[in-house]
């Protein structure tokens, strides 16, 4: 699972994090929706990983705490159209949490699960703070040859808490037979309270989830 804002930066640092993207971008002249990842320590100190020249698969919890559209900002941007907002009109509102949900089996070090979806029901229809990113279909199949993602689950609340708490509903609804899935595993870790806590690094799944 994924949660914005992170619960490990401070205003300053995830400004200077952002300058600093901003920066890269421009040094190469790059126009158009863009990630830039970094990593952090734990004296706060930022170091540039890579830089993905599109919208990273967490970008609806960006969307979501920002309240903008980022696919159409990357459209603007393309066309050579101005964005919609200026940096300083961008707000963080709010909290959303991301479970990317794999046909894959957790207790065999998560190993891919190919089969038909025989039976597929996704949670939250017609809730506005749960959102569900997929590609399939009940009777769709789950191929050896692609990525075994289902969909990625996206929930928001007006604090971490209440985000949390949506996933874990949003979770308890889902119904998928036919393949082995992650579900279990996520709510699992909306369980734990080193992941409650806010204490993550990344070393949290070996560390917390042994064997």
């Amino acid at each position: 699972s994924r949660d914005a804002p992170s619960t490990y930066l401070d205003p300053a640092t995830r400004k200077a994090m952002g300058e600093q993207a901003a920066a890269l971008a421009r040094a190469v002249n790059y126009r158009g929706a863009g990630t830039v990842e970094m990593l952090v320590d734990d004296k706060k100190n930022f170091y540039f990983l890579e830089m993905n020249t599109r919208l990273q698969v967490e970008h609806p919890i960006t969307e979501y705490i920002t309240g903008l559209d980022l696919v159409e900002e990357m459209f603007r941007a393309c066309s050579g159209n101005p964005l919609s907002v200026t940096q300083d009109q961008v707000q963080l509102k709010g909290w959303a949490v991301e479970s990317r949900v794999y046909a894959e089996d957790p207790y065999r070090n998560f190993l891919p699960s190919i089969g038909t979806l025989k039976t597929y029901v996704e949670p939250g229809h017609g809730d506005p703070n749960v959102r569900v990113d997929s590609g399939v279909l009940q009777g769709s199949e789950i191929s050896m040859f692609y990525d075994p993602m289902i969909c990625k689950l996206i929930t928001y609340g007006p604090n971490r808490d209440v985000a949390i708490q949506r996933m874990r509903d949003a979770l308890d609804e889902y119904v998928i037979e036919g393949v082995n899935h992650n579900v279990p595993f996520l709510r699992a870790v909306l369980e734990n309270q080193r992941f409650l806590r806010g204490d993550l690094t990344t070393a949290f799944i070996p560390e917390e989830f042994k064997g």
